[in-house]
């Protein structure tokens, strides 16, 4: 009889946790505006090796992994549909909610749109309220302290809470090397602009070589450091990792493209133009799984560095490919930043760097893409700022004026929503359209006055996550203008200054020839004419800077 009652008394509390168990309401997934469908991966899904501790149940485990992968990769869209396919599995799972979370908060970017945000908030809401373990509860309580009242903080100080809580996660839990990377990134993230010595960049990359020499196939690890490192100063530093994370996740478009921030800052233009190409056919093949003919801002994004690259080999040709292609283009996802950017920089810097100043004055805004150009006022200076500087040379004064009205008003629409860092790049453009009105008007002093300013101006300035974020250096253009001055040992200073901060610019080590030879220094014009032909030796050019280094060193032979 004992053991009967021992028995019923079992079998009651079964059937009494099994009612608790039923009566436990689920999460409301309804009003969260999740992501769903089959994940897109092109190749054999190879976007690194991570194994996160945090995933919620055996079942789920490979799922969440992947999800962290991409995520680690900015694999942004099939990163939360990841996510949500464990949430569908295991609505109980918290840590899948902060995935999703994380997945729409790009903590590197423009601050999230008001939709982006109530979508973090909600989802929170409901990670709050499913239980967790300490750890989970950390990662949570983190992110929500970026989305927390983000009606009433802005946007930098949110992030500088999310820092400081995975600080405070770090601190508890240093061996947990995901925990060290989510702090690491948040740590990047949060940097401020006027810090000119990099103290975060530099904090976080240090945490982030000491994990890679561990795991050197964890794609968030080389992706941070390329981040933390992505600054004229430092980065030397992010080389080595830049030549491997393509490798460690090479069916991202992002992983591929990523190493060219470095390589740019460093003027390989060789190894910037074979990965942006590895880049844009990951993008291609990812967009045509979407839809026919549709195309991913990854995809254009590959393509402005590859105009970049091209026009520093002096190769007009695949550069004006790459532009003829973009317009094309009729539908591009998702509209954002780097499709404006990319949109206006390609036909002014194929303009601009070729010194074709008539062609600087028709630029236009590719028509068939359709943007709002309402909602990128610094992206669309970019083209006003070129056309400017057409007008200056043609001696269009008239002209030149109604673009820098154009950019005056960007400029006070930036200051108006407190976008310091655009702002400030618009005002940069406009000191130096004035410098060069002041120069046509024969007011020399005051034109090299403005033009000085204007490029310390813009040396004061970090770089914005598009690389290069100027059209034209206001180094360069001092140069230039002291070039023109008849000042050539002052202009080889400033073109030399500028080949510093921008290595193996093709103007800039041609501009070092030409002031170097008029100063009379032929040795120091010998070795720039030969770095423009080493720099070009495999391409055919029509650029005529070849030609007039070719014949200089023909010339000059001994």
């Amino acid at each position: 009889m004992k053991y009967l009652k021992d028995i019923l008394i079992l079998v009651s509390l079964i059937l009494s946790l099994t009612a608790c168990k039923k009566e436990k309401p689920k999460p409301n997934l309804t009003s969260l505006d999740l992501l769903r469908g089959e994940l897109l991966l092109c190749g054999n899904g190879e976007f690194g090796e991570v194994n996160f501790s945090e995933a919620c149940s055996y079942e789920t485990r490979e799922t969440f992994n992947l999800a962290i992968s991409l995520l680690h990769s900015f694999e942004y869209i099939e990163s939360e549909k990841a996510f949500v396919k464990v949430i569908d599995k295991d609505p109980e799972c918290a840590m899948a909610y902060w995935g999703v979370a994380m997945s729409i908060y790009h903590g590197l970017w423009a601050p999230p749109e008001q939709s982006v945000l109530e979508k973090g908030t909600k989802l929170l809401a409901v990670a709050e309220k499913l239980p967790k373990t300490k750890k989970a509860e950390q990662y949570i309580e983190a992110i929500g302290a970026f989305y927390k009242n983000w009606e009433t903080v802005d946007n930098q100080t949110r992030k500088e809470a999310y820092a400081q809580k995975m600080q405070d996660m770090y601190q508890e839990n240093e061996d947990d090397t995901e925990v060290a990377i989510f702090y690491a990134l948040a740590l990047r993230a949060s940097a401020l602009p006027s810090d000119k010595a990099y103290s975060k960049q530099r904090e976080a990359g240090k945490i982030l070589e000491d994990l890679f020499k561990k795991q050197p196939n964890h794609p968030g690890i080389a992706h941070y450091i390329i981040h933390s490192y992505d600054y004229p100063e430092l980065a030397e530093l992010g080389l080595s990792t830049a030549r491997r994370y393509a490798d460690i996740a090479p069916n991202s478009a992002h992983a591929q493209h990523m190493p060219s921030h470095i390589f740019t800052r460093l003027g390989l233009w060789n190894e910037s133009i074979e990965t942006n190409l590895n880049s844009a056919e990951s993008a291609i093949c990812y967009a045509e799984s979407i839809a026919p003919g549709a195309h991913w801002d990854e995809e254009i994004h590959a393509m402005g560095y590859l105009v970049y690259a091209y026009l520093q080999t002096g190769n007009n040709k695949l550069a004006y490919e790459q532009y003829n292609y973009l317009k094309t283009f009729k539908e591009i996802f998702p509209p954002n930043f780097k499709i404006a950017y990319t949109a206006a920089a390609i036909p002014t810097r194929l303009a601009v760097e070729n010194k074709n100043w008539e062609e600087a004055t028709n630029i236009e805004f590719p028509q068939e893409l359709e943007i709002n150009w309402d909602k990128f006022p610094w992206q669309a200076s970019l083209l006003h700022f070129g056309k400017a500087l057409g007008y200056i040379h043609i001696n269009n004064l008239e002209s030149v004026q109604n673009e820098l009205n154009i950019l005056n008003s960007f400029e006070q629409e930036l200051i108006t929503l407190k976008d310091t860092y655009k702002s400030d790049q618009v005002a940069i453009q406009i000191k130096t359209i004035e410098a060069w009105m002041q120069l046509k008007k024969g007011n020399d002093d005051e034109a090299l006055s403005l033009m000085t300013t204007a490029a310390d101006m813009e040396s004061e300035t970090t770089k914005h996550p598009v690389t290069p974020g100027e059209i034209l250096p206001a180094d360069e253009l001092l140069a230039d203008m002291l070039l023109t001055l008849n000042k050539p040992q002052k202009a080889l200073t400033a073109y030399e200054l500028n080949l510093e901060r921008r290595p193996n610019r093709f103007n800039g080590i041609y501009g070092a020839a030409i002031a170097a030879k008029q100063s009379g220094d032929m040795e120091k014009a010998t070795l720039y004419f030969e770095r423009l032909l080493k720099q070009t030796e495999n391409v055919v050019s029509d650029r005529p800077e070849i030609k007039e280094a070719k014949d200089f060193l023909k010339l000059n032979s001994i």
